[in-house]
């Protein structure tokens, strides 16, 4: 069984989780673990006009006796969608204040995969220095920039450009748009 931690900050961008969510849902032999931000939920209301509901155990921000706070618990994957630059640059100083920092910290220290699906824009040198960081301790910096390619018609199908990537580096294989394929 796949092994798979998701992470909602306060970013803009809660279709990205949203999306993230519906796809793993349709998934078997998956475990996902689930924590947000104290944002997350504002943010996903504010954004999406609806209350945000999730088909996975939500564990606390502060409940470091959820499984994937320790490397023992053998989580492959982390996902953060939407990453801010708030957690992003706690996660390149190992500042591990919270369980999506820990998390982080752990994925990182067993040598597994991170991805921060980072949203903002523009960039300044201290965001692209945390991301070099985390690049350098082995995470993946995925920004969540959407493809035109597959010709999207709404919303979600816009979004999905950039999940189908992140499902691509879980390992997860899914029915999308493929560059040079009819």
């Amino acid at each position: 069984m796949k092994k798979i931690i998701v992470a909602v900050t306060g970013a803009s961008g809660s279709i990205y989780a949203k999306r993230l969510f519906y796809h793993l849902s349709k998934v078997s032999d998956l475990e996902v673990g689930v924590v947000l931000s104290d944002n997350a939920r504002t943010v996903w209301t504010q954004e999406l006009d609806e209350k945000l509901e999730i088909p996975f155990k939500v564990y606390g921000k502060k409940d470091f006796f959820a499984p994937f706070a320790s490397g023992s618990a053998r989580y492959e994957h982390m996902v953060i969608i939407p990453c801010s630059m708030g957690t992003l640059g706690r996660i390149a100083h190992g500042i591990s204040d919270d369980l999506i920092t820990r998390a982080a910290d752990v994925i990182l220290k067993e040598r597994r995969k991170l991805i921060c699906v980072i949203r903002d824009t523009p960039l300044n040198l201290i965001h692209l220095q945390n991301m070099k960081i985390v690049t350098e301790a082995g995470g993946m910096i995925m920004p969540a920039a959407p493809s035109f390619y597959s010709k999207p018609k709404n919303f979600d199908e816009l979004a999905d450009t950039v999940v189908h990537r992140v499902l691509d580096q879980l390992g997860i294989g899914v029915e999308a748009y493929r560059w040079g394929e009819e």
